[in-house]
């Protein structure tokens, strides 16, 4: 459903998608009936408690369909995808396996959970990418052997856009022994995406990115892997043990209904985001010198530009277009001091690292808005430029 030009007014331009992108009004309305109608914890054994737990059993199909695998019991809820990146790698056991290999230009919350995770020993190592942020599958056969225990890739870069080859990294994986666990929150709504197809093992994805709610997300792993699943959060043994607390109730309503809406729109919101991206590439190219996309070289996202302005600080420019929200990074480390790990992994320089800026489309941005951000973000990229010219 389209904003209304009032809400649009207030809001300004919102062209951070990849950060969060706004629960859609079949989301509240999902939310607002289950949180009116449905009292209990799905933990209670009576009548009100067993319609609880029913509608997050409904819920947990909803978010099988949607990520393509075949078990509804493989979901586990979680309160977003920095928890089930923990669940996954540091509640993963394997003692006969203590390497960790992580992609470069991986979420800040999967780096840090597969550090986590070496605590009792072992070793977290990262697999280079190349100058496009594609990972760097030649390193990745040669570090792989019988000591690794999980391979970490995420489906699409935050930051980017830029996809991981994760049929063949799961080849090479597999055939070493070791498990995939993929970070895929920013594709579900954007691209097709199907886990048994892809052979992944664990898969970490998040509510607020595809339209739901924020403080609720999934881990999704296969039978195999939750054998030896070991929680990270301890309590009343709620999620098959796996993850203790009362769940969020309300919120996997929501989820569920964005992941009804993110299938059954897929292919008309991947155009819009195309649509929108394209143009808004075409016109910065056309409007503003000096400028270039990374990540353009590989297959990305079709809601994603990460752009240079070569001898312009991000952080200036976006100061000057505060009513354009966008963004110098991932969203969990935004107005950071250091430069993006992500981009300085693809080879760019610190210092040019801090000269780029994420713009993220969702289904609901317009032309329109593309026309008036493009004019906003080049007359602030002229006015920094004259500044640092005469500093």
């Amino acid at each position: 459903m389209e904003p209304t030009e009032k809400t649009r007014a207030e809001n300004g331009i919102y062209l951070d998608h990849n950060a969060s992108t706004p629960a859609h009004p079949e989301v509240i309305a999902a939310i607002a009936a289950f949180m009116t109608s449905t009292p209990g914890n799905s933990a209670s054994s009576h009548a009100a408690g067993r319609k609880v737990a029913a509608a997050v059993e409904t819920a947990r199909n909803d978010i099988a369909n949607l990520v393509g695998t075949a078990s509804p019991a493989n979901v586990i809820f979680t309160s977003g995808a920095t928890e089930a990146n923990n669940l996954a790698l540091v509640g993963y056991t394997d003692p006969a396996r203590s390497r960790i290999l992580v992609g470069a230009t991986e979420h800040e919350s999967v780096i840090a959970a597969a550090t986590a995770a070496t605590g009792n020993g072992g070793t977290i190592e990262i697999v280079p990418v190349d100058r496009s942020g594609l990972l760097d599958l030649h390193a990745l056969s040669e570090m792989l052997n019988d000591q690794v225990r999980v391979v970490s890739v995420m489906a699409a870069n935050s930051e980017t856009g830029v996809l991981s080859p994760l049929a063949e990294v799961n080849a090479v994986a597999k055939a070493a022994g070791a498990i995939v666990h993929c970070d895929a929150t920013q594709i579900f709504g954007r691209l097709p995406f199907n886990m048994d197809e892809l052979g992944v093992d664990q898969l970490s994805l998040s509510s607020h990115k595809l339209g739901g709610p924020q403080g609720v997300g999934a881990l999704v792993a296969t039978r195999r892997v939750r054998k030896n699943l070991r929680p990270v959060l301890v309590g009343g043994g709620h999620e098959d043990g796996l993850r203790s607390g009362t769940v969020n109730a309300a919120g996997i309503a929501g989820f569920a209904a964005a992941a009804r809406l993110a299938q059954s729109e897929l292919e008309q919101r991947s155009n819009q985001m195309r649509r929108t991206r394209d143009n808004l590439e075409h016109q910065l190219a056309a409007t503003i010198q000096d400028i270039s996309i990374n990540g353009a070289e590989g297959h990305r996202l079709p809601n994603t530009t990460n752009v240079r302005f070569a001898g312009t600080d991000a952080e200036a420019i976006m100061m000057h277009v505060d009513h354009i929200a966008i963004s110098s990074g991932s969203a969990c480390h935004s107005g950071a001091p250091e430069p993006s790990r992500v981009l300085t992994s693809m080879g760019l320089s610190r210092l040019a690292a801090t000269e780029c800026i994420r713009i993220s489309t969702g289904s609901t941005t317009t032309l329109e808005e593309i026309d008036r951000a493009v004019a906003d973000i080049a007359a602030a990229v002229q006015f920094v430029r004259a500044i640092s010219a005469t500093a």
